[in-house]
């Protein structure tokens, strides 16, 4: 790891994080950075869960006053992320390398046709408030989280805009509390695939350490940016950026 990889490393990471907040896709920068520092893709997809969770601590702890009476509900959504995250890590450990490679660019190009083609999280909102005017969970929403947790244990990208539509349209809470609920179900499914990573899969240390910094910065600007940003204009440029990667890999990956 020379210096050059390091500085790349946390400004990937810095990137990463605001992009998670901003469109729930920080591997959108992290696992290419991953990448280009060397790593093969399941080393990289390993090691990019495991930095992924500073970045949910990041954005958990900017998102206090969002998370003041949410404890019940908290506890019922993190059950499920922790049991989708171990099963989607059991399916990352269980797929052959060489396959691995081969599906990541349709996951990517799916999430950020997802977020390309998703009505703006404020007309979301809206909707969902209108739909759910006492906020009151459904009962199948924990199940809903776990499903969406075993994708974000196996690979992630988007796995954070498929959970703030979730809770938008079926909670009825507004944009900052939608958006706080999703960091902290994303830090518990993360967290607990890393774990499972950390016993039994090759995580690089040396890369997760600058790649965590940064993303532990960029989560707690992130939910400041969320704040403030053109929303619109924002996500649009990353599902962009998103699609060119997808062609990248696949090329890299069938070529």
């Amino acid at each position: 790891m020379t210096p050059a990889d390091f500085a790349l490393l946390v400004l990937a990471g810095v990137g990463g994080g605001l992009t998670g907040s901003i469109a729930g896709l920080a591997s959108l920068v992290s696992y290419p950075a991953l990448l280009a520092a060397g790593l093969p893709p399941v080393a990289a997809n390993v090691t990019n869960t495991v930095a992924l969770v500073l970045n949910g601590v990041g954005s958990v702890s900017a998102s206090g006053p969002e998370l003041r009476g949410q404890g019940r509900r908290l506890l019922r959504l993190t059950g499920g992320a922790v049991l989708g995250g171990a099963a989607g890590a059991a399916l990352l450990l269980l797929t052959p390398s060489d396959a691995f490679e081969r599906i990541v660019p349709w996951l990517i190009g799916g999430a950020a046709l997802a977020l390309l083609v998703q009505r703006p999280p404020r007309e979301l909102a809206a909707r969902g408030a209108a739909a759910h005017p006492t906020h009151r969970d459904p009962w199948w929403l924990p199940l809903a989280v776990a499903a969406i947790a075993v994708y974000g244990g196996y690979f992630g990208a988007a796995a954070g805009v498929m959970l703030l539509a979730l809770f938008l349209l079926s909670t009825g809470e507004g944009l900052a509390v939608g958006n706080a609920l999703r960091n902290v179900v994303l830090l518990a499914a993360n967290l607990t695939a890393s774990i499972g990573f950390v016993v039994f899969a090759p995580v690089a240390w040396s890369a997760a350490l600058p790649l965590a910094i940064g993303l532990f910065v960029g989560g707690r600007l992130g939910p400041r940016v969320v704040r403030r940003a053109p929303q619109v204009l924002l996500r649009r440029l990353i599902a962009l950026a998103g699609i060119g990667l997808a062609v990248y890999l696949a090329v890299e990956a069938y070529a």
